[in-house]
């Protein structure tokens, strides 16, 4: 009887396709696995006949959620091989063209052969949720960057002017165009009317005055009407108005983060560490599924992090370094955005940054080099359970205070 196999699983949005091969390399099974939980569960029935399976996934993504949560509820481990091994590995087994099939057995056969891939962690219920609002905010930010492009574009085309004035990636320069997007307009109106208008948006009262001159300005000095004038004008108010929204979404989607980030376990810990705040903090918890421990060792973080240089010698070059191709770019943005905050506030980290650049080193090799340290520096903190606390300052007492304080 056959003591360990290896099944490999092509992932699908609706289907997946399994394959077992055992410890020789012999296909002894390939079928079309539906993706639900009755069919999934079938497969796991059949698989554990045997002493021992090893599983494998070519995929991480939300079509493979049940599959993992099945799987990881019946106490099976997976393995993570990545597309871009598939596609290496393929032309090393029998046969041609690409089928699930196929791509299934080459999964299986290299988590037989390969015994350093990852496991696939399982994310625990704040991570989770992270994963999803982080992912929201940023399709949200996404949408309102193209948002605000198009209303400077559509501004410019009537009023050059006015769309120097103001800052439109916030809210105080878009209230302003939900009502007042053309010369005529801001010379048909009084102060009063304008600073209600801004006033009923929200605009600080101090920061009104000034908008309203400068406005006034860019209308004088404008005193031709384009065509097409009145239909652009329109969809700049429109535009503002969706922007407005759509930044008041972002707002209160940056509290549920906040709301749920602090629920997690190791929150605490990474709000302390200097450059990582909650946004930052809640981006780690959903890239790496809220385990740090997964990955091993801070090397191993780091290295999928992109923080960990790989040789890259050639001929008679030795000792030659450089960044990996796959790593999680999020992550690294993690860490270098933190490294950058917090190269800026006196500390531990500032001066290592300015040693590194005493050294000699790129304002942006000295960061890399700062965000790389933070990554030790989170996995020893979560490690030991601690929070970062800044050196503590000696100071200096004289003498008279010394008996003072022991009368």
């Amino acid at each position: 009887m056959v003591e360990t196999i290896w099944v490999g699983i092509d992932v699908g949005r609706h289907a997946h396709h399994a394959a077992a091969v055992d410890d020789a390399g012999t296909v002894l099974w390939s079928r079309r696995v539906p993706n639900d939980q009755a069919a999934i569960e079938a497969i796991v029935d059949q698989a554990c006949r045997v002493e021992s399976v090893v599983w494998a996934i070519d995929m991480t993504a939300p079509e493979s959620a049940l599959l993992r949560g099945v799987l990881s509820r019946r106490g099976q481990h997976i393995r993570y091989v990545p597309g871009r091994v598939v596609h290496s590995m393929t032309g090393a087994f029998a046969g041609e063209g690409k089928t699930d099939a196929r791509d299934a057995v080459v999964i299986a056969q290299t988590a037989r052969l390969r015994g350093d891939l990852a496991t696939v962690a399982v994310p625990d219920d704040v991570a989770i949720e992270l994963d999803l609002l982080t992912g929201h905010r940023r399709d949200l930010v996404t949408e309102r960057t193209r948002g605000i492009n198009r209303l400077r574009g559509l501004l410019t085309r009537i009023f050059p002017g006015l769309e120097r004035c103001f800052d439109y990636s916030t809210l105080t320069g878009l209230a302003f165009v939900t009502r007042f997007t053309t010369p005529s307009a801001i010379d048909g109106v009084s102060d009063e009317e304008i600073y209600d208008h801004l006033r009923g948006q929200g605009v600080r009262r101090p920061t009104i005055p000034k908008m309203i001159s400068k406005a006034r300005a860019a209308a004088a000095a404008q005193t031709v009407t384009l065509p097409g004038e009145a239909t652009t004008a329109l969809l700049v108010q429109h535009a503002a108005t969706s922007l407005v929204m759509l930044t008041r979404q972002i707002a209160d989607l940056d509290k549920q983060i906040t709301e749920v980030f602090r629920r997690h376990r190791h929150a605490r810990i990474l709000e302390s560490v200097p450059g990582i705040g909650t946004r930052s903090g809640a981006e780690l918890v959903a890239i790496t599924g809220g385990d740090l421990t997964s990955f091993g060792s801070p090397a191993r973080l780091a290295a999928y992090a992109g923080l960990a240089p790989v040789p890259h010698d050639s001929g008679n070059r030795r000792g030659a370094l450089r960044r990996p191709q796959r790593y999680h770019r999020g992550l690294r943005k993690v860490f270098y955005m933190a490294a950058l905050n917090s190269s800026q506030r006196d500390g531990p980290s500032r001066e290592f940054y300015q040693r590194k650049r005493r050294e000699k080193r790129s304002h942006v090799h000295a960061l890399i080099a700062l965000a790389r340290r933070l990554v030790d520096v989170v996995w020893a903190l979560i490690r030991d359970g601690r929070v970062w606390l800044p050196r503590p300052t000696v100071e200096r007492v004289s003498v008279d205070e010394v008996g003072a304080m022991a009368g």
